[in-house]
């Protein structure tokens, strides 16, 4: 349930609503907007008398929300949150273009792919340590001393870091990293996911491989549940009856997304399709239908990559991207 105060209502006025309705055992979740203030209640509302509440001074309207997931809900909050990763901002109008290797694999790999995305434009630097393969004998990361490679590469370029988490026991490892992300396998791993919630950095949560949208935003509220609302979503492909390529990039999630939430959107073009060759055409289509960001895996020498290497891009080829992507957020406003 949600309620929408009248402009100009005083502060105390608030308090005393406040007070009241928590008094009730619901949760109150403020949102200050523009012209309007809204009530988000969490809990048994069943209790409220909804003509009581709407006849109150102060309020001007109220309406129950039947999506299970609340934090995350438009509704909630009717402007585009903005998540701030150590100084980049994405959302409502901030583009991030993440990159970087699938894998992290020595000092000197991480350190050159960062600098070179960097000087192509990316402003956050993504490496997997601890890397969840279908088969156990892949290789499977570095893992804690990927975490320290990929530290030393923040420290040399000044680019915030993102790494997938595998296990919330290895939280202490990420202490340095400026945002985690929850990979598609884990989507629904909703034991980490409310230590995630514990915890006050940017989470990176992608959609699982046969999940709906819905799923994904009942994912997102776990961790927001928990305290922490700096969550970003994350379209990657999904599993279809289509082989030609690894995934579907289902694109017509942003927008969908965007009407659902207020979260900020990104898109992964390189799981969603697995060559290299198409990973440019499907980040132009994800910048043009209002994605919040990219997240591309960039790799020095991607045919001896030891981690998904085919769908990787070359610097030059991430350079030329960069620069069109430029150029169509201008022509889309």
């Amino acid at each position: 349930m949600i309620a929408v105060l009248k402009n100009g209502v005083e502060k105390l006025q608030q308090e005393n609503l406040i007070n009241w309705l928590e008094g009730m055992d619901l949760k109150v979740h403020v949102s200050e907007g523009e012209y309007h203030t809204v009530l988000g209640l969490i809990g048994d509302t069943s209790k409220i008398d909804m003509d009581l509440l709407e006849g109150l001074e102060i309020v001007e309207s109220v309406r129950r929300i039947s999506e299970p997931y609340k934090k995350a809900n438009r509704k909630f909050f009717d402007d585009d949150t903005v998540v701030d990763v150590s100084g980049v901002k994405i959302g409502k109008g901030h583009f991030a273009m993440i990159a970087g290797p699938c894998s992290i694999e020595s000092e000197e790999q991480i350190i050159l792919v960062a600098q070179s995305v960097k000087a192509a434009g990316a402003n956050i630097l993504r490496g997997g340590a601890f890397k969840p393969r279908t088969s156990p004998y892949d290789f499977q990361g570095l893992k804690a001393d990927g975490i320290e490679l990929l530290l030393k590469a923040k420290e040399v370029t000044g680019l915030p870091i993102v790494s997938e988490i595998m296990n919330a026991n290895h939280l202490p490892l990420f202490e340095g990293v400026d945002m985690i992300q929850v990979g598609a396998r884990n989507m629904q791993n909703f034991e980490l996911l409310k230590e995630l919630g514990k915890t006050n950095k940017p989470i990176l949560l992608k959609r699982g491989l046969a999940n709906t949208l819905k799923e994904l935003l009942m994912s997102a509220e776990y961790i927001m549940a928990g305290g922490n609302e700096n969550v970003i979503l994350c379209e990657r492909g999904i599993r279809t009856f289509e082989t030609y390529t690894r995934n579907t990039l289902d694109i017509s999630a942003v927008p969908s997304l965007k009407e659902m939430t207020h979260l900020p959107v990104i898109i992964d073009p390189s799981h969603a399709c697995g060559h290299s060759r198409m990973v440019p055409s499907l980040a132009y289509a994800a910048t043009a239908c209002g994605a919040d960001g990219l997240i591309i895996e960039v790799h020095n020498d991607p045919k001896n990559a030891m981690c998904d290497g085919a769908q990787s891009l070359t610097f030059d080829q991430y350079e030329e991207v960069t620069k069109k992507v430029a150029e169509i957020r201008k022509v889309i406003g």
